[in-house]
């Protein structure tokens, strides 16, 4: 029996945690309150900041509390063209402009949004990176659900009822900018994680890796993989339906309303 491999040491933990000490908190939309379901409220983008870890800058948003005496800071993730001073609005009723929120409803076919909920009252989960938006592509005739077209070009019917932030996240073309030296690497996983430099299974020795060993550098047997194999045996192609390069597309059977959209 070999060592513990890689895989094995990450899932305890230890040395492998996220580093998340420094980050700045979860960035999120308000809470859906009456306020937003029925109107709008006002907020002021009080500072846009960075968060360690992430590639989209933050947007500290302030508003009033509309049941006590205070102000309530949330964090939203900055979109392309927001400004510290700026009054950003949240509602069914609020303005169409970049920096609000609504919900997909109150948005017109072609819309450009981001930071989209999946259920309404979640908060936003999709389309949150840096440079990445999704486009309303139709609403259904009820008014009731909406198709989205997300960044990997892959179509979502979510329902009218959630909202989005309007405009592109900012900070993008991060990624078009080359890494040049290892030092940079270093640093940019330094900010998430303990999971650079990867070391290839075939480059180590058999006790660390069951892809180890070996005159050259090969596996030696399928790459892939059984869903129940024991823990040290579990790399490679996990449970891998299929092999090879993508070829041609997938047609989903009883998605029609997605595929009008398509036309």
């Amino acid at each position: 029996m070999g060592r513990r491999i890689r895989v094995q040491r990450k899932g305890h933990g230890n040395v492998f945690r996220a580093h998340t000490h420094h980050r700045k908190g979860a960035a999120r939309l308000r809470s859906l309150d009456y306020a937003e379901r029925n109107g709008y409220i006002k907020g002021v983008v009080k500072e846009i900041i960075h968060d360690p870890g992430r590639g989209a800058p933050l947007a500290r948003v302030q508003f009033k509390n509309v049941y006590r005496y205070k102000r309530d800071n949330e964090l939203f993730i900055a979109s392309e063209g927001t400004y510290s001073g700026q009054f950003v609005y949240c509602g069914a009723k609020a303005a169409l402009a970049v920096g609000n929120v609504l919900p997909l409803k109150s948005c017109p076919e072609g819309t450009v949004v981001s930071n989209v909920e999946t259920h309404p009252g979640d908060r936003g989960k999709l389309a949150r990176a840096s440079g990445k938006f999704a486009t309303i592509v139709q609403q259904s005739e009820d008014g009731r659900k909406t198709v989205l077209r997300l960044p990997s070009g892959k179509k979502k019917l979510v329902l009218s009822a959630c909202r989005a932030q309007i405009g592109v996240i900012a900070g993008g073309g991060r990624i078009e900018k080359p890494m040049l030296k290892a030092g940079r690497a270093h640093y940019k996983a330094k900010a998430k994680r303990n999971n650079w430099p990867v070391v290839r299974g075939v480059a180590m020795n058999p006790v660390d890796h069951p892809h180890g060993g070996g005159n050259h550098q090969h596996i030696g047997h399928p790459s892939t993989v059984s869903r129940n194999a024991c823990p040290g045996q579990k790399v490679g192609l996990i449970a891998a339906r299929r092999t090879g390069k993508l070829r041609g597309t997938r047609v989903v059977a009883g998605a029609n309303f997605i595929e009008d959209a398509n036309k």
